[in-house]
């Protein structure tokens, strides 16, 4: 009776096991490190040039507008809705790559993709509103493994159908296509949740009401007990169906109110901002390698009449980074003193991975050096989320999610519109590495420079005291999307 009061939809397990059966249909995206390939060749025919400075940015700035209201409407609508949105915008994106010719289409597929890359901030939050908190670093763990172990095994998949199959790229996204429509499918089975973290809702609005009246009342001396036996039938209905509703003025300002509080915890240790600044720095110049990389390798070594692997690389890539994220647990070092300093050191290292990248003519040493510069990043991401989440209640460490993703895409938005669009600079691809590789030397000088002042002081300290601790919370290691 146990194990299936467990896997009832009111348990723990049954939700986090469907959002990761969704998790890893989702992220199984057989043709994705196959793209740019399937975009420049004969199936789809565009120009370098095209793909480069016209198409990919477009999925940048759709990005940017999307994500800031699917953050808040991911809320509003209790997450289910939006994941099942995402399932929707995914299976439509393949069915584009796959059936729908020329220019305009595959223009409306970057915005289409924008919305579903928007909405894996529901992906991220859902379960944390319907299992209880002791679960949250557990059900984590699972939600992580699951979408690594999709991607992992689509990009392995990909590449054996590639190289030992033959397979035509068409095939590759129509199989692609196909895992979409299961992940779809499986999102109709997550129980819908009861509650939201910022938008309380009418009942929670009513239930202040109520509960400042009865204090009023009771000139100050509120009694719980005393007042759950006390209210009547009207505001029992009432705390249940709510005063006002959701867009209630009082709501609204409760609903601000909790934003405000969440966004004055986040950012109230000049630690955490750190923390926060190298999160949004680093992702956005990551995000913009991720997309470009394909890129750079057709450059080196044309998939037209060459062997490619693209698939192989993004797997192995996905394995080391996660060993070098499971590795951060074991390392027993007070990242609050010397973890600013790694950050400077790892972002050097992922900066000379880049230059490799723009400046080699081997497309092994460039695959070599994107696996180093994947693995540093996911290192030093890991070490981030989980300073900053161990240190965050559940509700600030959303809004900081949002908020850093947010800076993060505004910087990409700026660099693909400066460096990339073809209505500004419109560089090259290897002009492009160059830039994005000055870029993380920027980042690594800027902490190596906070990094040594911090572990000097530290020295200086009579008995190298450890700093305070910056606040407690609930310890989550949560995952992005890349």
């Amino acid at each position: 009776m146990g194990c299936w009061a467990k896997l009832r939809p009111t348990g723990w397990a049954y939700p986090t096991a469907v959002l990761c059966l969704y998790g890893f249909f989702a992220n199984c995206r057989v043709a994705e490190p196959f793209l740019t390939p399937y975009l420049i060749g004969p199936h789809k025919n565009f120009s370098e040039e095209v793909v480069t400075n016209y198409l990919f940015p477009i999925w940048t700035y759709s990005y940017l507008a999307f994500l800031f209201p699917v953050f808040l409407l991911t809320d509003f609508l209790r997450y289910k809705p939006v994941i099942m949105v995402q399932g929707l915008f995914l299976v439509t994106n393949y069915v584009l790559l796959c059936f729908a010719p020329g220019l305009p289409a595959m223009t409306f597929l970057q915005v289409n993709y924008g919305v579903a890359t928007a909405t894996e901030v529901a992906y991220f939050s859902y379960i944390y509103s319907v299992i209880p908190l002791e679960k949250y670093q557990r059900a984590t763990g699972y939600l992580r493994s699951a979408m690594l172990a999709g991607y992992t095994f689509g990009a392995s998949l990909g590449q054996m159908l590639v190289s030992l199959a033959g397979v035509n790229y068409f095939y590759i996204n129509t199989i692609t296509l196909g895992i979409m429509s299961i992940a779809f499918l499986i999102s109709f089975f997550l129980p819908m949740p009861k509650r939201s973290m910022f938008f309380k809702g009418g009942e929670a609005a009513g239930s202040q009401t109520q509960r400042e009246a009865r204090q009023h009342r009771n000139n100050g001396h509120e009694d719980p007990v005393t007042d759950m036996s006390a209210a009547g039938p009207e505001e029992e209905k009432m705390e249940h169906d709510g005063s006002a509703g959701w867009c209630s003025k009082e709501n609204l300002i409760a609903t601000g109110n909790v934003l405000w509080g969440s966004f004055r915890e986040s950012y109230s240790s000049r630690h955490l901002v750190y923390w926060s600044l190298w999160w949004a720095l680093a992702t956005a110049g990551y995000t913009q390698i991720f997309n470009y990389i394909q890129l750079m390798w057709d450059h080196i070594e044309p998939s037209a009449t060459s062997s490619i692997y693209n698939g192989g690389v993004e797997a192995v890539c996905s394995v080391v980074g996660a060993a070098a994220a499971f590795s951060v647990g074991y390392i027993k070092v007070s990242w609050a003193v010397w973890g600013e300093l790694a950050l400077g050191l790892f972002s050097a290292v992922a900066s000379g991975a880049v230059f490799l990248m723009a400046f080699t003519s081997s497309i092994w040493a460039c695959y070599g050096a994107y696996v180093i510069f994947k693995s540093c990043y996911m290192f030093l991401i890991t070490i981030t989320i989980f300073q900053i989440a161990s240190n965050l209640s559940m509700e600030c460490y959303a809004l900081t999610f949002g908020i850093n993703t947010f800076i993060a895409l505004t910087l990409q938005t700026i660099i693909t519109g400066i460096v990339v669009d073809e209505a500004a600079l419109g560089l090259d691809i290897v002009t492009q590495f160059i830039v994005y590789g000055s870029y993380y030397a920027a980042i690594s000088l800027i902490f190596l420079i906070r990094g040594t002042y911090t572990a000097c002081v530290h020295q200086r300290r009579p008995d190298h005291s450890e700093p305070k601790e910056l606040g407690s919370g609930v310890e989550v290691i949560s995952a992005e999307r890349f």
